[in-house]
């Protein structure tokens, strides 16, 4: 089997084209970065009769998630550069809907994608009962869960910690990804994050949506402005139309080709 490793901003998978049989059992094996090829997960690609292409994605723990902005990045260039397709702008269909693509290109290949992500819901900050005490966060949605914790500064960020104990917590029935969050300015923010199903990864585009939403909601960001998003992997720019959709902006990279014995 063929799997082609691809990463946005740090956040790397490995990329099939066509539908595996148990992928979360794949997943599971080959995302190890020990015993396996190393990646936060598998995404496969194929044809859609909603999209131009359908993309599902599995965790590293072999859990179906809904939605990957980093990866949906990877799947423009991946069906660009090797030859499926010659449109620069596409739909993807995902489990949280259809979203549309524009590549831009350089010599032929995709390096960077503006996502269309949809809109994202913002809801009113909720205090939890956590085992470090009461932690007030805002509860956002942009085809999956988030939680967004705004802190003085996200470098020593507790993600093992309490971003491992949320990512469970009764009152997200079905998990959700932690964001910590830090303002730097009105068009700048830095954010850290603890996904779930994966753990900390380099970046998370979903995230860093929904926390610009979440700042804007906040007052300390504006929208209809491109802000600057500092991830672990590198930057992504994000901007939240009027009417709460969100549009994303940010590098897609191969890293290599690679062949795994069917066993």
């Amino acid at each position: 089997m063929h799997f082609t490793k691809m990463h946005g901003l740090g956040n790397d998978y490995l990329y099939y084209y066509g539908e595996l049989e148990n992928p979360g059992e794949w997943s599971r094996k080959l995302s190890d970065r020990h015993f396996g090829i190393g990646a936060d997960g598998i995404v496969t690609i194929s044809p859609s009769s909603a999209a131009d292409f359908k993309m599902r994605i599995f965790n590293a723990d072999g859990s179906e998630a809904m939605m990957c902005g980093n990866g949906i990045r990877c799947v423009g260039k991946y069906v660009f550069d090797k030859g499926y397709t010659d449109k620069k702008t596409l739909s993807v269909e995902t489990l949280s809907g259809n979203k549309y693509l524009t590549l831009q290109t350089r010599g032929g290949k995709v390096t960077e994608v503006t996502v269309n992500m949809g809109k994202c819901v913002v809801n009113t900050p909720v205090t939890l009962e956590t085992s470090d005490g009461k932690i007030t966060l805002t509860p956002a949605s942009i085809g999956n869960p988030h939680g967004v914790i705004f802190i003085d500064s996200v470098e020593n960020a507790p993600l093992t910690t309490l971003g491992k104990e949320l990512e469970h917590h009764p009152y997200f029935k079905n998990g959700v990804n932690v964001e910590f969050v830090q303002i730097i300015d009105r068009q700048k923010i830095r954010m850290r994050v603890w996904e779930r199903g994966s753990g900390i990864t380099m970046a998370c585009g979903t995230g860093a949506c929904a926390s610009v939403a979440a700042s804007i909601q906040a007052g300390v960001c504006d929208a209809q402005t491109d802000i600057t998003v500092c991830l672990d992997g590198g930057n992504l720019k994000i901007k939240v139309l009027s009417d709460n959709t969100v549009m994303m902006t940010g590098p897609a990279k191969t890293v290599c080709e690679c062949e795994v014995e069917n066993q």
